[in-house]
């Protein structure tokens, strides 16, 4: 989930160090090939698309609107935040961008899975237990939101501001299926609304660094 995608060569996402190529037949490729990615940066498309679905989920856990309106949830998980998240991780494959192609498409499909278990598989479930599957559900997502945090410290100072709160939403989320605390499940929407506004920023900053060639919105690079 990169500010900054990786160059065709290899750059390091967020730093703007060159890293190693680890292409094929190196010498075949022209330096100013080498130079440039072959999609524009994903990012954007990627963080805002994570940030407009979380952003709606996290208002409804924590209360501000009646729960009754999730379903508006379920085309905003299918098609923005899923499939159009997952696009943008295939694109930073094709950039070479590890971290930004593991992210989009890890969260692309956690959408497109919750919108799944949310029309197909939870309401099957005795409540009870449908209770747990969803604290397990989270659960995981918060072990591999975690350690991508670790790694998300080398792109930018807002990137791993997401990940913080990210994993935090997750934590309340899952400790709140589990327990039945309302209380946490209203915590974990708050923290979903702030990493969303983090991710906000972050995707605008990516537009609006792009669209003016310097930098407009600063996201604090490693």
């Amino acid at each position: 989930m990169s500010i900054e995608s990786s160059s065709a060569a290899g750059t390091v996402p967020g730093s703007g160090r060159r890293a190693e190529n680890l292409l094929p037949n190196q010498s075949s490729v022209s330096p100013q090939a080498s130079m440039s990615p072959p999609f524009a940066d994903p990012a954007a498309l990627g963080l805002g698309a994570f940030a407009l679905t979380t952003f709606v989920l996290s208002v409804i856990n924590a209360g501000l609107i009646p729960k009754t309106v999730e379903p508006v949830v379920f085309g905003l998980a299918l098609f923005y935040g899923g499939m159009a998240q997952f696009a943008a991780g295939i694109w930073e494959f094709a950039n070479r961008n590890v971290f930004g192609a593991t992210a989009f498409c890890s969260y692309g499909a956690f959408w497109l899975s919750f919108w799944f278990l949310s029309q197909f598989s939870a309401g099957g479930l005795p409540p009870a237990d449908a209770s747990k599957g969803v604290g397990l559900y989270l659960l995981a997502w918060a072990i591999f939101t975690a350690y991508m945090t670790i790694s998300a410290w080398r792109v930018s100072m807002g990137v791993f501001a997401v990940f913080v709160f990210l994993t935090l939403t997750f934590i309340a989320l899952f400790l709140g299926a589990f327990s039945g605390a309302t209380g946490l499940t209203v915590l974990g929407g708050w923290l979903g609304i702030v990493t969303a506004l983090v991710a906000w920023y972050c995707s605008c900053a990516v537009v609006a660094n792009s669209t003016y060639k310097r930098t407009v919105l600063p996201v604090g690079r490693r």
